[in-house]
């Protein structure tokens, strides 16, 4: 037998494809199945890193799909206007088929509605979504109907469909197996503590969610190409029982293996590397923050040139990346053969996006301020 390693490119090599490029131009992509074009609708979901994305096509001139906005016409300050409709972060695939069963009538769980301290009452799968509140369970379920409409919107009319997967830890109903967004007790008070059972999702149980989610999408719309992330902000608290280091290994390690499978066995249905570029030791740790948890700027821009170089066919003057340039931070490449106009508005598209990564919102995050008091 001859040997199989020989005549493999560089990028099948670790001592070739990653100590050898700086951690900018470190890529760990291939060839991918499917890239977007500008005209192509693009949908975005999942946790909170999703909202990097959907901000980046929009800046660089893609078709974002917006289905829903805030009736205030005001920047939502909880982020739900950061997705292509309000759902919030959607951290777990069970979330994420459950989300399609409610907006199609398939599912409509009997624990919906939670009661705050204050008398005034929340959407469970929504907690954050309306700052005062509603005055009464009747009003909440109102307000889902054109919101469920939105969802349809987004499923039956998306050309692409981008979900960011975050989280196996999850809070489930055992009234009607209903996964919540954030714990009862945590924002709105819910049922009773025997109503309520802590799961953490193994890889068997995500590749199903995710699968079956799949296919109820591709029976609304057969021709969505969908490309699947996995976070790379850690667990901000685990109820596992386990260190919330080893907790976030084992979740991130269940995610990513189960966007591979899906991936494997659905065409049209890739993986992006955003967890890699971030996490992976060419970064040497400095895209995380002081608190090693929340990701830099820096390391938002790296990903988004990844993704413009690799995904983005049709790549605008605006834009942080050329679809066949090299591209690192500091726009040195692409700033090549650009008017100085172009280069000045090149400058400002990275200051800005760098300026707006901070914006980033999760509701994981009230779980710490909860205990710690802190609502600001």
């Amino acid at each position: 037998m001859k040997n199989p390693y020989r005549g493999l490119p560089d990028y099948a090599f670790w001592s070739r494809a990653v100590p050898r490029n700086p951690e900018a131009l470190v890529a760990p992509l291939t060839t991918p199945e499917f890239s977007i074009n500008a005209t192509d609708a693009v949908a975005t979901a999942g946790s909170c890193f999703a909202q990097h994305i959907a901000r980046h096509l929009d800046r660089n001139g893609f078709s974002y799909l917006c289905a829903e906005r805030s009736t205030a016409g005001l920047a939502d300050p909880h982020g739900y206007d950061l997705f292509s409709a309000r759902y919030g972060n959607i951290y777990t695939c069970r979330q994420l088929l459950q989300t399609f069963d409610r907006a199609y009538g398939l599912f409509d769980p009997i624990d919906d509605v939670w009661r705050r301290e204050d008398g005034r009452y929340i959407d469970a799968f929504r907690p954050r979504l309306v700052e005062d509140g509603f005055a009464n369970p009747d009003a909440v379920r109102q307000h889902r109907v054109p919101h469920f409409a939105a969802i349809r919107k987004v499923f039956e009319k998306c050309r692409v469909f981008i979900f960011t997967l975050g989280l196996t830890e999850a809070w489930v109903s055992k009234l009607d197996g209903a996964v919540y967004p954030l714990a009862p007790g945590v924002v709105g008070e819910g049922r009773g503590d025997g109503d309520y059972a802590f799961v953490n999702f193994k890889a068997s149980q995500v590749s199903g969610d995710l699968s079956a989610f799949i296919d109820k999408l591709r029976q609304v719309n057969p021709n969505a190409k969908i490309i699947l992330t996995v976070s790379p902000v850690p667990l901000v608290a685990t109820y596992s029982g386990k260190h919330v280091l080893s907790a976030n290994t084992y979740s991130k390690s269940v995610l990513r293996v189960a966007a591979q499978e899906v991936a494997d066995v659905y065409g049209d249905v890739m993986y992006f590397p955003s967890f890699e570029i971030i996490t992976g030791p060419q970064a040497r740790g400095s895209y995380y923050g002081e608190d090693l948890r929340t990701v830099t700027p820096e390391g938002v821009e790296a990903v988004m040139a990844v993704f413009s170089r690799h995904m983005m066919r049709e790549t605008k003057d605006i834009g942080i990346a050329s679809s066949d340039a090299q591209v690192d931070p500091a726009l040195s490449d692409v700033q090549r053969g650009m008017t100085d106009t172009a280069v000045a508005t090149a400058e400002k598209a990275v200051a800005d996006e760098q300026a707006e990564a901070s914006l980033i919102i999760c509701d994981e995050e009230e779980i710490e301020r909860s205990v710690l008091g802190n609502r600001e």
